[in-house]
């Protein structure tokens, strides 16, 4: 499916929706090449952008999951900004630069907090309206870490979440289903009462897993 809209027929109606963060609800406003290019001259560094965006999906997936079990408050957060330096630094030397300054790491971290460096897909806020004021429970999973709660508040989408579960602090990545069963926890309801929408084939994997019906959206 290409748009938030489509409820297949045949299954029964649900009572909640968990659904996937980054390029299901919100995107970036230009590529990840293009801030951290320009973030990395900042420090010193002559990358390309087109170089970053190239190596950036490979290491990613490559990546050892975002979740950190048994970590909280400043412990998750030196774990969270740990890992994306080691991400920074593969991107950059895949890209042909050197290995980035850790003022470069926390910078780019705190970059992508700014939710100025985010939009909301243009379907997302009218359906999301329409879905809770139908009475549908609405929560976030995402394969993300704290930043995620600030941005959707920036990006004035919160207050229709009633749980944001985010890989980091849930102790496991999709496709997993602990960050499924998280969210159902929190909106007190059976994964027969929910269906999942994401973008990703984690995010399909992860919901059968934790026996919840999933739709996919397709965004150019």
């Amino acid at each position: 499916m290409t748009a938030m809209t489509v409820s297949p027929s045949t299954w029964p109606r649900p009572r909640g929706l968990l659904l996937d963060a980054m390029g299901t609800l919100i995107g970036l406003r230009r590529s990840v090449g293009h801030t951290y290019a320009a973030m990395a001259a900042e420090h010193g560094l002559s990358v390309a952008a087109d170089a970053i965006d190239q190596a950036f999906p490979g290491i990613l997936r490559q990546a050892p999951a975002l979740a950190f079990p048994g970590l909280d408050s400043d412990s998750l957060l030196q774990a969270e900004r740990h890992w994306w330096g080691e991400r920074i630094d593969a991107v950059l030397v895949a890209a042909g630069a050197a290995v980035a300054p850790a003022a470069l790491h926390d910078a780019l971290f705190d970059r992508f907090a700014d939710p100025t460096l985010w939009h909301v897909y243009a379907d997302v806020p009218t359906v999301l309206r329409r879905w809770h004021g139908a009475g549908l429970r609405l929560a976030v999973v995402s394969n993300f870490d704290r930043r995620l709660q600030p941005l959707l508040e920036g990006l004035g989408l919160a207050d229709l979440f009633e749980a944001v579960v985010v890989s980091s602090s849930a102790g496991a990545a999709k496709p997993s289903p602990v960050p499924f069963q998280a969210a159902l926890e929190s909106l007190a309801l059976t994964p027969s009462q929910v269906w999942h929408v994401g973008d990703s084939p984690e995010d399909g994997a992860g919901a059968r897993a934790a026996g919840v019906r999933c739709l996919l959206v397709r965004r150019p």
